[in-house]
């Protein structure tokens, strides 16, 4: 069968078509065939990312950018669109997972899915919206170490600044002198110090003799006392013979004697508590008592009336007449007179 111009014609420009519309897919980054899961995410900025960039999983690539739009808006953090597709059909994404703009290595960007770990929740449709961030890059991480380093060497020049300042304001000749009258001051004190330490060490040397002396001194007197050692033994032996003649006296004996008087003692006044032998009844018996206060009253009577009466007792005749009552001789009146003078 022949086959017109015409029908060729027509085949190859259907083909044509066709391998054309497949190139443009392949190059917006869909699959050859077309069929991929697209989704979206927004971002606060772009982190540099360029369309066609590599959507990874695990460092390994399963999609790619299709386009980076910029939506603006008042939401800061909604400001540029993404949208993604993924490439391999046997890729679900679980709900919470977050799409990251970050490196992939040093001169690329592209984009990291972090999947979520909660398979519960189910998995975004194609067509959805992720949440999106942006990591930080080199030169921000830079950036974030260099800032501090940057405010503290500005700090530290300053300072520095400061100090020379300082250094350069007091350095003139008002300066200059104070320093040259100090120089001069410590010069005189070295030298004062000097002095001093010369007389310290002529100090130390009369000092130094003295030690000497005292120290032959004391040679001296232990050399006496080993000497006098014969006669300080000799006194102390003796001390020890006076000492144990001491111990070895008749002390125990003498200890006995007067236990044994004590004990004596305790017997006779046990014996007079009892009521025994004359003691005891002087100690006990009441009527030696009574009669001894009877006859010293009875006595005190007899001198009370013999003061008031002395005539009922003796009786003094002038003429020599006879004498009436007891008759005394001289002494005996002397005595009696005498004895009530001291009533």
């Amino acid at each position: 069968m022949k086959i017109s111009k015409e029908i060729k014609t027509g085949v190859i420009t259907i083909l044509a078509i066709g391998l054309l519309v497949a190139g443009v897919n392949f190059l917006k980054g869909n699959s050859f065939f077309g069929g991929d899961d697209h989704y979206y995410a927004y971002f606060p900025n772009s982190g540099q990312l360029l369309p066609s960039s590599s959507v990874t999983l695990n460092g390994v690539i399963i999609g790619r950018v299709l386009a980076v739009d910029y939506k603006g808006g008042q939401d800061s953090l909604k400001s540029v669109l993404v949208s993604f597709n993924i490439q391999d059909r046997n890729v679900k994404l679980p709900k919470g997972t977050v799409v990251e703009i970050g490196s992939l290595d040093l001169l690329s960007k592209g984009i990291i899915l972090d999947l979520s770990r909660d398979l519960t929740a189910g998995n975004y449709n194609t067509g959805d919206t992720l949440i999106g961030r942006v990591a930080s890059d080199m030169m921000t991480q830079v950036k974030s170490y260099a800032d501090p380093l940057t405010q503290k060497l500005q700090g530290a020049l300053t300072s520095i600044d400061k100090m020379v300042n300082g250094v350069s304001a007091f350095w003139d000749t008002t300066a200059s002198s104070e320093l040259e009258g100090s120089l001069k001051e410590i010069k005189i004190a070295i030298k004062r110090f000097g002095n001093a330490a010369e007389e310290i060490e002529l100090l130390v040397i009369d000092e130094k003799i003295k030690f000497s002396r005292i120290l032959s001194n004391v040679e001296t007197i232990t050399l006496n006392l080993k000497k006098s050692n014969e006669k300080v033994k000799s006194i102390i032996g003796n001390v020890e013979q006076l000492t144990s003649d001491l111990v070895t006296s008749d002390f125990k004996g003498v200890i006995t004697n007067a236990k044994n008087t004590l004990g004596s003692i305790n017997e006779i006044l046990e014996t007079a508590k009892g009521g025994e032998g004359t003691l005891g009844k002087l100690l006990g018996d009441e009527t030696l008592y009574n009669e001894l206060v009877k006859t010293n009253q009875e006595l005190q009577n007899l001198v009370n009336d013999l003061q008031v009466h002395p005539e009922r007792y003796i009786h003094f005749s002038v003429f020599g007449a006879k004498t009436k009552g007891v008759p005394i001789t001289n002494l005996e009146e002397k005595k009696l007179r005498k004895l009530l003078d001291t009533l």
